[in-house]
């Protein structure tokens, strides 16, 4: 069984790299669309009993690219590829993962349906919103993590008096976890959403008078959290150069202007999710997951450990 990897529309540059990292050419296909907006997929390569891994964000913008995913993985199902792999770095539709308040979706679990009846034999993907997504696949689900990238850069450029910062109770464990590689204490802060991508700090539990703090996130689409954050901690006596690292940068409304925060030195981030020149700010610093997801697919192929590739730096991560 051979291995091919595709490219998606949503971050090509990704895939070619992971694909140049492989030693292997990108498949070529026709992905373009019909004069209503409808999706046109061709394979142009023999896929037949293939080994086959698709790269494609569900980022901005989201339906567009999940339905290309979608249409491109029923393409490779009826070409006859062996094994369909769905190599997803940001996946989208991962914050209502449970139901808040009554009468809502589980979008979460409804792209992971989705995926299946495509015909996708496996889904990898980066730093989940909530890791529990895992438990709505009935197909292989391999979770990776970023976090030993960030924080070996992080790690390299050590601060005075470091502290992590995690923005709300559920990325504590995150956090936790960068610490834990930094060696620096933890700081949570008490958030809450009045209402859908608005976020209010109402406290901030840990001392972080006279520290430099490294507020981190899965993702950061308006920067309204960061800004709060930001703030907050100034506010308590931090210093006036916090670092945010940040594993999906979707940057959307107005996130690059709030990102500008006088107060923010660094933001560090990783390409799951493409930053155009038009958001590449001075004190931005992106860093690529090409290593980690091309070691990921060879592992895959050659049906050897995953779990190996944490071992050093995160010997209990569930992979």
């Amino acid at each position: 069984m051979g291995l091919q990897v595709y490219s998606g529309t949503a971050n090509p540059a990704l895939a070619a790299e992971i694909a140049a990292r492989l030693g292997v050419p990108l498949g070529r296909r026709i992905l373009g669309r019909f004069a209503d907006g409808e999706t046109h997929v061709q394979i142009q390569e023999s896929v037949r009993g293939e080994d086959v891994y698709v790269v494609q964000s569900t980022c901005p913008p989201v339906n567009e690219h999940l339905m290309d995913l979608l249409i491109m993985i029923d393409a490779f199902r009826r070409a006859a590829a062996g094994r369909i792999n769905a190599v997803i770095p940001y996946f989208g539709y991962s914050r209502q993962e449970k139901k808040s308040t009554g009468r809502e979706p589980i979008t979460a679990r409804l792209v992971a349906d989705l995926l299946t009846t495509a015909g996708a034999n496996r889904v990898v993907s980066i730093d989940l919103h909530t890791p529990a997504i895992q438990g709505f696949f009935d197909i292989w689900m391999d979770h990776l993590t970023a976090v030993p990238l960030l924080s070996a850069y992080l790690a390299a450029r050590p601060g005075p008096n470091t502290v992590v910062v995690a923005p709300d109770v559920g990325r504590a464990k995150m956090a936790d976890r960068y610490a834990q590689a930094l060696h620096v204490p933890l700081v949570v802060m008490h958030k809450r959403r009045p209402r859908p991508d608005v976020a209010v700090v109402k406290a901030v539990v840990g001392d972080v008078r006279d520290t430099s703090p490294i507020v981190i996130d899965d993702m950061i689409a308006t920067g309204g959290t960061v800004e709060e954050c930001v703030e907050a901690l100034v506010a308590e006596g931090a210093r006036p150069d916090v670092r945010v690292a940040i594993v999906h940068p979707l940057l959307v409304d107005g996130a690059v202007e709030r990102l500008r925060h006088p107060a923010i030195g660094e933001v560090v981030v990783t390409d799951t999710v493409p930053v155009p020149p038009e958001k590449r700010l001075a004190n931005l610093t992106v860093l690529t997951v090409a290593d980690l997801l091309a070691e990921t697919i060879r592992r895959l192929h050659e049906n050897r450990s995953i779990s190996e590739l944490f071992a050093p730096v995160a010997p209990a991560y569930p992979v």
